[in-house]
């Protein structure tokens, strides 16, 4: 086999694995997704067509349908003014700009979260599990703990940019 043959079909299968990685990953992420939050109750609590109307296409897929933002695109992760993190959904305080750190994730992190902001609840989705971080005011998904952040914690709140918007001090 030539080498401009061997190179042409190692691209081809680059190609179509990629594909194939994609679908795989959209899918699990619809079909494997973590209990829907509606079947719990909530201080704010709108119908579903209330929160498609009061939100963004892609806050609406993450907060209410826990969806995956694309990583590095959140204007969020580039936000370094003193202020608070809220929920997009119901405009709870969820975090101070003094925890934010650069996880180099793609997705804007922190260490801890303001008192009483957040909930989590085990996510069993993808095959694996994880701890799901959702607002405690409208049980908007907000993304995932982990336990590999900085000190003093030791914690990273991986948040969906999306799902929040910043108040500047």
């Amino acid at each position: 086999m030539t080498l401009a043959r061997r190179s042409a079909l190692l691209s081809g299968a680059r190609l179509l694995l990629g594909g194939s990685v994609a679908a795989l990953a959209s899918a699990c992420s619809r079909a494997g997704a973590a209990t829907p939050v509606a079947k719990e109750h909530f201080e704010v609590e709108m119908s579903d067509e209330a929160w498609k109307a009061k939100l963004s296409p892609q806050a609406y897929a993450v907060l209410r349908h826990e969806g995956t933002e694309v990583p590095f695109t959140s204007p969020l992760n580039d936000e370094h003014r003193k202020g608070t993190f809220v929920c997009a959904g119901c405009a709870l305080a969820l975090f101070s700009s003094q925890t934010k750190f650069d996880s180099g994730t793609g997705w804007p992190s922190f260490w801890q979260p303001l008192p009483n902001a957040v909930n989590q609840r085990v996510d069993n989705s993808l095959g694996m599990s994880r701890d799901e971080v959702h607002c405690r005011r409208c049980g908007g998904h907000l993304g995932h703990v982990f336990d590999d952040g900085p000190k003093p914690t030791g914690l990273r709140y991986c948040m969906n940019g999306v799902a929040m918007a910043f108040t500047p001090a």
